[in-house]
């Protein structure tokens, strides 16, 4: 590890390093096919009928698979294409190639169907990375709707590439595990950001949600638990509806759902305010919703607000780190203030409240079924500043909900093949700076959520991916990752599409996708000429524009 700072020190992102990488790229792509043997040949798209003598590859071809596209993925193709380009030893930059797998036939993972439909500034970092790809030249390749574990194993990836970088992030939730929640209508956050994001794995929810959940929205109550930015996404979109989504990339299914929006939100969260997970952007667009003319009160308890400010949060709100927590404490100050003005209940509102923990989800009354309402524990702090923690008061408050989303953390998955270096209880990947830990590890690293648990914003994953390909850089210069040269079989891409060829998996790759791109922005499809793109929620229908 002691070659690790030189090595960081080399991984700027700059466009003339990528270019020239670009340029070495396609010497990596020519000398690649010197792995074809002709019994292999059968399996490329474009056959040649004619058989030619081939020169063996470079001694520092390095052949590189990236598990997931989504933010962490591209970092690190990002960061790795241009520490390479750099490297003292040109023969790293000119002989690699770097290839990114995503089960999906589209790209970008929680940019495309993570991040709130009206935070569209938010998703401008796919232009970023759709440089990766388009720039003439580039090392990089997409292979899409290839799902790891189901096309192609963990093991069989490994036999195929000199390194290959887990960034598949985190498809699982962390449990309540209280009474009730089994009762149709408690759903996790991520599967409904997923429904209104378009994600083709939570289109199903649309009938439950229009004919049972959400049949009345203008009527409808909902509880989300949980104190962090999703939560409050969750609340915003349900309050905004039509009105405010309409020019959006919101899934047209979810507006024909949520329409005006429903009544009320509640947003709870077992601590106070000054241990919430939100930033002061999420918060004060619930205060602007009223001002923005939506007809949405965003309501704050002052009482809860004092009541959350122990010493220890007192402690919390002093030193240099303090001032964002400063600033939400004063902003929701404000709007407690502004809420206890506005007495008019028949507005649609978002409540905010603090120091209640959900203890059972009940049966509505009509529908033994569906969830009727959240019960919530009042809870005081206990504990110094840092860790204080949520303990219950026996007191105990019933919330009226039609709908229940819980907002308390994804949790990432052991990939098959993965289990002697998978942490269960975090749902995270066994790692030193991005090494995998465990035996029979060589060449496998992690990156993203799947690497430090699902925590931070989309550019928390820059540094991530920097430690991670560091990592990789200085395994590269002590020559623990190329493998022989095996010139019998394919390896790398070339093996990796033989492969897919062979078991028909349609593969969708860069170009493929632009045409699923295309016709997302098709004008006929769209609703408003602001909306960015009406987005394709069925697979079937991708490969359809694709074939």
């Amino acid at each position: 590890r002691q070659a690790v700072p030189a090595v960081t020190s080399r991984l700027g992102g700059g466009r003339q390093a990528h270019a020239v990488h670009q340029r070495a790229c396609r010497s990596a792509d020519a000398a690649a096919m010197g792995t074809i043997s002709g019994i292999d040949r059968q399996h490329l798209s474009s056959a040649s009928t004619t058989r030619t003598r081939t020169r063996n590859p470079p001694p520092q071809l390095l052949s590189v698979a990236i598990v997931g596209s989504g933010p962490s993925g591209m970092y690190t193709a990002k960061y790795l294409t241009s520490a390479l380009a750099k490297h003292p030893n040109n023969d790293y930059g000119d002989h690699t190639t770097i290839d990114v797998i995503e089960k999906l036939p589209t790209p970008f993972g929680l940019v495309r169907t993570g991040v709130a439909p009206d935070h569209p500034e938010v998703k401008n970092v796919e232009n970023d990375f759709r440089a990766l790809f388009d720039e003439d030249g580039s090392c990089l390749t997409f292979r899409g709707n290839v799902e790891v574990g189901r096309d192609v194993s963990l093991p069989e990836l490994r036999s195929l590439y000199d390194v290959v970088v887990l960034a598949y992030g985190c498809e699982s939730d962390r449990k309540l595990g209280v009474p009730g929640g089994d009762l149709v209508g408690v759903l996790s956050a991520r599967e409904f950001v997923g429904w209104y994001n378009g994600h083709p794995d939570y289109v199903y929810l649309t009938e439950v949600l229009s004919q049972r959940i959400l049949a009345e929205p203008s009527t409808a109550d909902v509880a989300v638990a949980g104190h962090g930015n999703v939560a409050l996404d969750c609340a915003r979109i349900l309050a905004k509806g039509t009105k405010g989504l309409l020019s959006t990339d919101i899934a047209s299914h979810a507006l024909d759902v949520l329409r005006d929006g429903v009544r009320k939100v509640t947003i709870v969260g077992r601590r106070g305010h000054i241990q919430g997970a939100f930033t002061i952007k999420e918060i004060r667009e619930l205060t602007k919703l009223k001002k923005d003319g939506l007809d949405v009160l965003f309501r704050v308890s002052q009482e809860e607000l004092d009541m959350g400010m122990t010493e220890a949060s007192l402690s919390e709100l002093e030193g240099p780190t303090a001032r964002p927590k400063k600033r939400i404490d004063k902003l929701l100050r404000e709007a407690a203030a502004a809420s206890a003005v506005d007495a008019n209940t028949n507005e649609r509102e978002v409540s905010l409240r603090m120091l209640m923990n959900p203890v059972e989800f009940l049966p509505s009354k009509t529908d033994p079924a569906l969830i009727g309402s959240v019960v919530c524990e009042r809870t005081r702090l206990e504990g110094e500043a840092g860790k204080q923690s949520a303990v219950g008061t026996g007191e105990f408050e019933t919330i009226p909900a039609n709908l229940a989303l819980l907002s308390i953390g994804y949790k990432g998955l052991c990939l098959p093949g993965l289990e002697g270096s998978f942490d269960e209880r975090r749902g995270t990947i066994g790692n030193i700076h991005g090494k995998v830990s465990g035996e029979d590890s060589k060449g496998l690293y992690c990156s993203g959520w799947i690497k430090r648990g699902p925590s931070g914003i989309i550019g928390t994953n820059i540094q991530d991916a920097k430690d991670t390909v560091a990592a990789i850089v200085t395994d590269l210069e002590v020559g623990l990752l190329t493998k022989d040269n095996d010139t019998a079989s394919l390896r790398g891409r070339l093996g990796l599409d033989a492969l897919l060829k062979q078991r028909n998996t349609r593969v969708v790759d860069w170009q493929s996708y632009a045409k699923i791109d295309a016709a997302e922005k098709e004008p006929s499809r769209l609703r408003t000429e602001g909306q960015p793109r009406e987005k394709m929620t069925s697979i079937q229908d991708m490969l359809a524009v694709v074939s």
